[in-house]
């Protein structure tokens, strides 16, 4: 009998042991997108229930502590420096000019030349800079978080 206790308690400890990077892990700009693909998007909407495109920055970015992002996209637009698109990086903020008056659009870069973004169209997807439609429109980014941030967002 002793002996079975020792094996239950012994199991209990094995499996409820948390390594002590698997929450950092778990919080990565890559799953916080994940879990919001597809939502619909909602003309000033800023929560998982639908977004535009601006409030979906502010959502993801509030998992990072990403600082007092503005709400609208114009002003986001002006926030943090300016990045090249040579020197993108994982949470930088990118944005277009969809309606001909300025910039109109915005998302966040994930890597590998694709964004994450809120489309009126088909809500929160994942597009590459590269699509001629993007590519056309492209007018700036913007590195609006810390390098800390930037850190928990690659999972690390």
């Amino acid at each position: 009998m002793k002996k079975f206790i020792m094996s239950l308690i012994g199991s209990a400890l094995l499996f409820t042991a948390i390594p002590a990077n698997t929450y950092a892990s778990e919080i990565s700009l890559e799953n916080e997108v994940n879990g919001v693909l597809g939502t619909p998007y909602v003309w000033g909407g800023t929560t998982a229930a639908g977004f535009d495109c601006s409030g979906f920055i502010l959502y993801i970015m509030e998992k990072f502590n990403a600082g007092d992002l503005p709400r609208t996209t114009g002003s986001q637009a002006k926030a943090g420096t300016e990045v090249s698109k040579d020197d993108l990086r994982l949470g930088d903020l990118v944005f277009f000019n969809t309606f001909g008056n300025g910039v109109s659009h915005a998302g966040i870069y994930i890597g590998d030349g694709q964004f994450a973004h809120s489309s009126s169209s088909k809500g929160v997807r994942i597009s590459k800079l590269s699509d001629s439609y993007y590519r056309d429109r492209y007018v700036t980014a913007r590195r609006v978080v810390s390098d800390t941030s930037y850190r928990q967002m690659a999972g690390e």
